[in-house]
């Protein structure tokens, strides 16, 4: 008898835990956690390539490219309303690029590592308001 009691309580517990971890699990979804950048591949044939984005207030647009080491990567950065996107580029285990802040508009340099890049594009001030680019990357 108390086996029978046992396994409907077994019976009980599992589904409701089931049910917890989902709702834990979406509410740390919606807790704003934070998104994989955006990988940005090349066409077959090409070396660039051009992303239109947004960015409001504090946010910031990540994106994520792979270069070999000794390749030029060129970034030019044009934003509406004028300069108000800057762009901040980290080589593969945070490997010197030659940039001297994070506030940038273009690059041009060879890179030392073969690797993932990552590039943040963000507002250079948290004050309200909204700025719309187009980045052109070419990798040769």
């Amino acid at each position: 008898m108390a086996n029978q009691s046992l396994l409907k309580s077994t019976r009980l517990f599992f589904p409701a835990l089931l049910l917890l971890l989902a709702m834990c699990s979406l509410a740390a979804a919606q807790g704003g956690g934070k998104a994989e950048p955006l990988r940005i591949e090349f066409k077959r044939g090409t070396n660039n390539t051009t992303i239109n984005g947004r960015v409001r207030g504090s946010e910031e647009a990540e994106y994520v490219f792979a270069a070999k080491k000794g390749q030029k990567v060129t970034i030019k950065l044009i934003s509406v309303p004028k300069r108000s996107s800057v762009f901040d580029l980290k080589a593969p285990d945070n490997a010197d690029l030659g940039l001297e802040y994070d506030a940038n508009y273009d690059f041009t340099g060879t890179v030392p590592k073969t690797g993932d890049y990552f590039l943040t594009v963000m507002r250079p001030t948290s004050s309200p308001g909204t700025s719309t680019y187009r980045m052109t990357i070419n990798v040769r």
